[in-house]
This record gives C-alpha cells, sequence and structure tokens, in this order.
C-alpha cells in the first residue's frame, strides 16, 4: 500500500491538469504517470473537446506522454476520476500496478473491475476533484453524458 501523503501529492499534479482542461472549456479531468518512487512521468488532461478525438482522455493522454517504458508494472497511474472501462483496459493492458483516483462518487468506471484483477486502487474521495466535475456537469450535462457513453 502506498503511503497516503504521496498519493495526495501525486493527486495534485492531476488536479492541475484537470483545471487546464477546464480552463481550455473541456471536461475537467486530469491525469498523471508515476514511478512508485513518485518521479514524474508525465501528466495529461481529458481533450476530448478540444481536440474533436473521443480517444483522447486524460489517462491516455498521460500514457501517450510518458512515451515507450520497458515495463509499466512499477508505475502509479493518478486519475482524478475513476477510469472508464477504455481507460480502465488500459491499465490492464500494459499491467500498472497501482491506479490512484481522485474520486470515484460522479462515475464509478472500472474500480471494482480493476481490483478484482489485481491493480491496486486507492480512493482518496477528494472533495476538490468532486467539486470541480460537478460544477463542469451541471454546465454542460450533455458533453458529460457524450464523455461516458449514455444518450
Amino acid at each position: 500500500m502506498m503511503d497516503r501523503a504521496l498519493c495526495e501529492g501525486m493527486l495534485e499534479i492531476a488536479l492541475e491538469e484537470a483545471r487546464l482542461g477546464r480552463a481550455e472549456g473541456g471536461i475537467p479531468i486530469g491525469a498523471a504517470l508515476f514511478k512508485r518512487t513518485g518521479e514524474l512521468l508525465s501528466r495529461g488532461h481529458n481533450r476530448r473537446v478540444q481536440q474533436g478525438d473521443p480517444s483522447v482522455h486524460a489517462e491516455t493522454d498521460a500514457f501517450r506522454r510518458a512515451g515507450r517504458q520497458r515495463s509499466y508494472r512499477d508505475t502509479v497511474m493518478v486519475t482524478t476520476l475513476a477510469p472508464c472501462w477504455y481507460c480502465s483496459g488500459l491499465v490492464r493492458q500494459f499491467r500498472i500496478g497501482t491506479v490512484v483516483v481522485g474520486e470515484s462518487r460522479t462515475f464509478s468506471g472500472g474500480v471494482d473491475w480493476l481490483r478484482e484483477n489485481g491493480v491496486d486502487v486507492i480512493d482518496l474521495e477528494s472533495s476538490a476533484c468532486r467539486e470541480l466535475l460537478e460544477g463542469y456537469i451541471a454546465e454542460h450535462p450533455e458533453v458529460w453524458n457524450e464523455d461516458i457513453g449514455e444518450e
């Protein structure tokens, strides 16, 4: 189990990315990929709206920006919101060992499935993450519903 203070520090990077995405007019979800030691490999945010590309979720943005790694087993994906099925699949495909989630109340995604498949999932239940996304959803429900595959 990772140290909570280290996880919270990592989450701050992802939260900065979420706020940047919101300032760009996009969905405020941020992510960052770290080594287990806390060394930052990359960071990113949801750019679906900005780039018109449905595959640019926060986790995939951070993952792509990290470049090729020999192995992902000792990496930590930190995200402001529980990863969707698409991003949960990325975590499993590349065997990312730990996922730190800012919050999963707004959207639970694949958290249970990841845990069932041996991924260490740490949910920090961050009110800052939840409030940022809830504010966006209230203003743009149609964009949010599109993002999570609802009609």
